[in-house]
């Protein structure tokens, strides 16, 4: 008996609504295709740093950390000195014009029958007061500069990654080298406890005493320096608008302490003391107690705060485990 091969009927062509028609189904329909794909390439986790950046990143930061606070701790050493000697040369200038302003009240024994005798000892204590008022506003110019550094160091506790991540050499740096890295490491602490940001609230915290003083300072400096202006012609009255010395505005505004904020709380109490120094110029008795005011005010440093800058840099070397004083 012979066998009959059957013909194979050919499979039915797809027909139009065997296609996907909408973005959903067209997912399913490749996904179910029989057509092989090439797999994906895997995808990289995109963290801020690797684990390699991390415990590169560390130890530079704790150098730079421990560099920047020994400098601040530094100049607060050098700005004390400096107030203290700023101090020296205020109390000389007020000396000064006080033993010119009462030198005919003097009693100078067997010098009073020497010729001009009185005249010639104003001469020449107007000469220290003009002296020492140089020198005043010297030390008074390196206070600034002094407290501009400590502005600086402040910001530079940042550890920034320098050249591209994972390289087998990396370097460091102060300064940002790409807009994405912060300098913070995310946040991590440095050492034990404290970040980045927390050290940087720390510093802030003791530099801003040394900018309020400051503050202080100047409207001091601009009283003693100006004391004699109405009796000597020599003597210029200074102003708080007026520049100490040349380029002091562009100091203070690093301080952020030349702000028009500090300048309308400062000049109307400027104003009023001129006006009440004025009023009282008869009374030389009071006169003498509003100078010793001053220099009393210059001693004390009111903003400086030394119980809590010794906590804040107990605290710093604790976390550091190095010694800053």
């Amino acid at each position: 008996m012979e066998s009959k091969v059957l013909p194979i009927a050919p499979a039915p062509l797809p027909t139009l609504s065997a296609f996907p028609t909408t973005s959903d189904e067209a997912t399913e329909w490749n996904i179910q295709s029989p057509v092989a794909k090439s797999p994906a390439p895997p995808t990289t986790p995109s963290t801020p740093s690797s684990f390699q950046d991390i415990r590169r990143w560390r130890p530079a930061a704790q150098r730079n950390l421990r560099n920047q606070w020994s400098k601040l701790s530094s100049l607060r050493t050098q700005w004390l000195s400096l107030s203290s000697t700023a101090r020296s040369y205020a109390t000389y200038v007020v000396n000064s014009y006080l033993s010119q302003r009462y030198m005919d009240a003097m009693e100078l024994g067997v010098l009073t029958e020497m010729p001009d005798i009185r005249k010639k000892a104003c001469r020449k204590l107007f000469k220290q007061q003009e002296t020492n008022r140089s020198k005043l506003l010297s030390s008074y110019k390196d206070m600034v500069v002094v407290v501009t550094q400590m502005v600086n160091v402040s910001k530079s506790m940042r550890c920034y990654l320098k050249g591209a991540s994972g390289t087998p050499l990396t370097e460091f740096s102060c300064f940002p080298g790409n807009l994405n890295d912060t300098g913070d490491c995310d946040g991590i602490p440095v050492f034990t406890f404290l970040s980045i940001f927390d050290f940087e609230k720390l510093a802030e915290e003791l530099v801003q005493m040394f900018v309020s003083e400051t503050n202080l300072k100047r409207l001091l400096v601009m009283e003693i320096c100006s004391i004699g202006s109405e009796n000597f012609s020599q003597v210029d009255r200074l102003k708080w608008s007026d520049h100490f010395y040349v380029g002091e505005f562009d100091d203070l505004r690093i301080c952020d302490s030349n702000s028009n904020e500090v300048l309308k709380q400062l000049v109307p109490k400027v104003e009023s003391c001129n006006s009440q120094s004025t009023t009282t110029q008869s009374s030389s008795q009071l006169e003498r107690n509003v100078l010793q005011v001053y220099l009393t005010t210059w001693l004390a440093e009111v903003n400086v705060d030394r119980f809590r800058i010794s906590e804040l840099l107990a605290m710093v070397s604790e976390e550091m485990h190095v010694t800053i004083s």
